[in-house]
C-alpha cells in the first residue's frame, strides 16, 4: 500500500472553503480525513482495553473527555504539545500513539499543508520555504491576486526560517511531528484528521481586522527591519523557560507587541476553531490523540465544549480601509525616498 496521504471524500468532518470563496447561508461540510487505512488492519482494536501511559508521558499529556456516540458512550482525548522543532517531541508522538492506538489522529494541519505528511516533501517544501522571495517575486504574487498578508507573512516566515537554521541548527525539521503522528496511525489503520483552519481563511481575516496604519507600519518593518525575530540564544532561552509555548507561537508573540491583532487571528481564533473541530471528532470517537502546538494546548482547554460559532471564524471581514494597496506601497516608497533623501543631505552636510 502506498504510504503517501489521500483525501478522500466522505462528506465528514470540517469545514473547507476554497481560497477565493467566502461563506454565505450555512457552511457546507466536506472531509477533512487522510486515508490511511490497513486492508490488515486489526477491526474494534480501538474498543480493546484501554492502554494507560507510563508516569513520564502522562506528564506531558492533557486529557479531556466529552460524551461520544461511541460504544463506550464517551471519548478521551489525549492533547499533545509539541515545539515543532524538537525531537523530543516527534519521540512523545511516536510513543503515545503507538501505546493508545487512538480511532482518530487528529493534526494542526488543514488539506493545504498536507504535503508535510509527504516523507519526500516535507524536507524540500521546508528547504523551498528558506528561499527568500525577492521584491519582485512578491509583486509577481500581488499582481496574480495573492492574499497581501499571505505574501507578507510567508516572507517573514522565510527570513525566519533562514536566520534560524543558519544560526541555530534545527534538532529536526518544522512539521516533522505531523509527520510521526501520520505514520503511527498508518500501522495499525487509525484516522488522521486534519483539524486546522484552512490557512488561506486565517490569511486573509489578519489582514482585514489589521488597521490600515498597522498595515503600513507591517509593510514597511518586514522589507526594512528585523524588528520581530528574536536572535538565535534568545529563541532557545524562550523555548527553554517557555515550557506552554512552540517555535512558531513565539515569533507571533515577538510580532504582536508591535500588532496586538496578529495573536487573534493568528492564535486565538484557531484555539476556539481547533477545540470546535477537535470536540466533533471526539464526539464520534472512543479515543483522540490530538498533535498541536504548545501555543494552542491552553486555548483549547479554556474553549473546551464551549459555544462557538464556526460560521464567525471562516468569514472574511470586509476590509474598510480607504485607501488600497497600491496607496499602501505607494506611501511607503515614498516614506523611504523621503527618508533616502534627508539622510543624503545630512550626509553631505557633515562632509
Amino acid at each position: 500500500m502506498s504510504t503517501e496521504p489521500e483525501v478522500h471524500s466522505g462528506g465528514e468532518d470540517f469545514v473547507h472553503i476554497e481560497e477565493d470563496s467566502r461563506p454565505t447561508g450555512d457552511i457546507s461540510l466536506s472531509d477533512s480525513i487522510v486515508n490511511v487505512e490497513k486492508e490488515d488492519a486489526v477491526e474494534g482494536s480501538s474498543e480493546a482495553t484501554k492502554a494507560e501511559l507510563p508516569e513520564e508521558l502522562a506528564k506531558s499529556v492533557v486529557m479531556l473527555t466529552c460524551e461520544s456516540t461511541g460504544e463506550s458512550g464517551s471519548c478521551d482525548v489525549y492533547l499533545i504539545g509539541t515545539a515543532h522543532v524538537s525531537k523530543e517531541s516527534c519521540r512523545e508522538v511516536q510513543a503515545v500513539i503507538s501505546i493508545l492506538k487512538p480511532q482518530a489522529v487528529f493534526v494542526e494541519l488543514c488539506s493545504s499543508r498536507l504535503s508535510i505528511l509527504k516523507p519526500q516533501t516535507l524536507k524540500v517544501c521546508f528547504f523551498l520555504s528558506i528561499l527568500i522571495p525577492t521584491m519582485s517575486d512578491m509583486i509577481e504574487s500581488w499582481k496574480q491576486k495573492q492574499n497581501t498578508f499571505g505574501i507578507l507573512y510567508g516572507w517573514f516566515l522565510a527570513k525566519a526560517s533562514f536566520l534560524y537554521q543558519h544560526f541555530y541548527q534545527l534538532e529536526v525539521l518544522p512539521g516533522a511531528e505531523f509527520r510521526v503522528a501520520y505514520e503511527e496511525a498508518l500501522k495499525y489503520g487509525g484516522k488522521v484528521i486534519l483539524g486546522d483552519r484552512p490557512v488561506q481563511i486565517t490569511l486573509k481575516r489578519t489582514w482585514a481586522k489589521m488597521p490600515l496604519w498597522h498595515k503600513v507600519k507591517f509593510l514597511y518593518s518586514l522589507l526594512f527591519q528585523a524588528v520581530f525575530l528574536p536572535s538565535a540564544e534568545e529563541l532557545d532561552k524562550m523555548l527553554k523557560e517557555m515550557d506552554n509555548v512552540d517555535m512558531l507561537t513565539l515569533v507571533i508573540q515577538e510580532m504582536s507587541k508591535e500588532f496586538p491583532s496578529l495573536m487573534d487571528t493568528l492564535v486565538h481564533e484557531r484555539d476556539q476553531y481547533m477545540a470546535s473541530s477537535l470536540l466533533r471528532v471526539a464526539s464520534e470517537h472512543s479515543s483522540v490523540v490530538a498533535v498541536i502546538g504548545r501555543g494552542h494546548i491552553n486555548g483549547i482547554k479554556k474553549n473546551w465544549q464551549q459555544p462557538i460559532t464556526m460560521k464567525d471564524l471562516m468569514e472574511i471581514p470586509s476590509d474598510d480601509s480607504v485607501f488600497t494597496v497600491k496607496r499602501i506601497i505607494s506611501s511607503v516608497a515614498i516614506a523611504v525616498t523621503g527618508t533616502a533623501i534627508v539622510t543624503g543631505i545630512l550626509l553631505a552636510r557633515r562632509r
